[in-house]
């Protein structure tokens, strides 16, 4: 066996379960938005508003799985199995630090956060309900996520995988009888996925745990790494943040349109955020390839595994959108049963579907270049990102009267159309980092 199919293999060993587990990730929210959607427009218009500052409030520190992956990784590639497994229970600890009071402010803040976003009274009403007790699960989230990144860097993406697929089936039971069999409503739906998520953090912990006493790795938090684990987020947090904040305004501008834009608008980016997450699953083997080969001093590695992977994400992005462009009438039926609603959907789809294939190298290289500890870097590339992009949203949102009178399914497709060109910029930036050589950094520390 060549050197190429070996490299193959080892992207396609991890790339393979991660896919699998990422595409059950998004399913929460899309069991959420499918259960939801039948309870009525502004029940999912709702869950539009709380889902945004759900996901931002735990999206924002998806550093505890990205550092923690490139960081365990590169323990790994040079030897040092004991400390990947302290630098990943590290992460665990931090997530809790972190988790328990995020969760409390976004319980207590409820209101005016939703408020923010400018909807309906009656939409508020459902968004502050879903937002005040999904806020439970925001420990979990965070939890989840820094043991899923420890075990990626310890190059095993089949435990996520069992973790998500159990969480998932957990959720979907839950949901059906809280929301339909026991009638809670939008509250059954926020309470459901509290548990399943929950569960699948404790899940993950206690496998990361059982790895560590095996190598007599320590338990206990020691302040001084855990400290180091938060000051190396800090770049992938300013990164985040700076996503999270395309992604809000986009979503507020979304709610100007109107309610039956909003519901369109909530529906689309859960369809896109689940293309994302299936589309990231060659970005996780980039992070825990990369991290790995530069751990060990391994540049040629590096760079032949990012070729492959590059060319790998083009194509799945492209075969991926347009099977999301051929539904582009089929899955709106799935989420709501108002006509408006499913006309406006479907444009947005067709959107999301013909830029597939530029999703898919931007998640690909955002992930070598997180594997690489080129944190600094992404920081400064997405706040840029941003900075073009919040005049062209913004000129939509000026426009609004002028959209609202040429109808909703034009309204919604012009917003994606503005989102999509947020990925081209962003492909611009990553495409200039990755030809050149200031990420290729060697050892196993960044």
């Amino acid at each position: 066996m060549d050197k190429g199919d070996r490299q193959a293999r080892q992207i396609l060993a991890l790339a393979v379960p991660a896919f699998l587990a990422l595409v059950a990730e998004p399913l929460f929210l899309l069991a959420d938005t499918a259960i939801v959607g039948h309870l009525g427009t502004p029940q999912l218009a709702g869950l539009g508003v709380a889902g945004a500052i759900l996901v931002t409030a735990a999206g924002l520190f998806v550093f505890l799985a990205y550092g923690t992956t490139s960081i365990v990784a590169r323990q790994v590639g040079a030897g040092h199995q004991r400390a990947a497994l302290a630098s990943g229970l590290d992460g665990v600890w931090l997530a809790l630090l972190l988790g328990v009071p995020t969760a409390a402010g976004v319980a207590l803040a409820a209101e005016p956060l939703c408020a923010v976003f400018g909807a309906s009274a009656d939409v508020l009403a459902h968004a502050v309900t879903y937002l005040r007790i999904s806020s439970a699960g925001v420990p979990g989230m965070l939890v989840a996520l820094a043991a899923t990144g420890a075990l990626r860097g310890l190059q095993d993406t089949r435990t996520p995988l069992v973790a998500s697929i159990g969480g998932f089936g957990g959720n979907v039971v839950l949901n059906l009888w809280f929301v339909l069999g026991l009638g809670w409503g939008i509250a059954g739906s926020a309470w459901g996925t509290v548990a399943a998520q929950t569960a699948m953090a404790a899940g993950l912990v206690v496998v990361v745990v059982r790895r560590a006493v095996g190598l007599r790795a320590p338990l206990r938090p020691e302040p001084g790494r855990v400290l180091r684990a938060a000051v190396t987020g800090v770049p992938l947090l300013v990164r985040t943040v700076a996503l999270r904040a395309i992604l809000l305004v986009t979503t507020w501008v979304a709610a100007g349109l109107g309610d039956v834009p909003l519901a369109a608008h909530q529906v689309a980016s859960t369809i896109w955020t689940f293309q994302a997450f299936a589309l990231d699953a060659l970005a996780i083997a980039a992070q825990a390839l990369t991290g790995k080969a530069l751990g060990a001093g391994d540049v040629a590695g590096a760079r032949s595994a990012t070729a492959t992977m590059v060319r790998w994400g083009g194509w799945s992005g492209l075969v991926l959108g347009v099977l999301l462009a051929s539904l582009h009438r089929v899955l709106p039926v799935l989420f709501t049963t108002d006509p408006a609603v499913r006309d406006a959907l479907g444009v947005a789809l067709l959107v999301v579907g013909a830029t597939g294939w530029l999703s898919g190298l931007v998640f690909v290289v955002d992930g070598v270049l997180i594997g690489a500890g080129d944190g600094r870097w992404l920081a400064g590339a997405m706040a840029a990102t941003f900075a073009l992009y919040l005049p062209l949203v913004l000129l939509v949102h000026a426009g609004t009267a002028r959209l609202e009178s040429l109808g909703d399914p034009l309204a919604v497709g012009v917003l994606w159309v503005v989102f999509m060109a947020f990925m081209a910029i962003r492909w611009g930036f990553l495409r200039h980092r990755v030809r050149g050589d200031a990420w290729l950094v060697t050892g196993a520390g960044r």
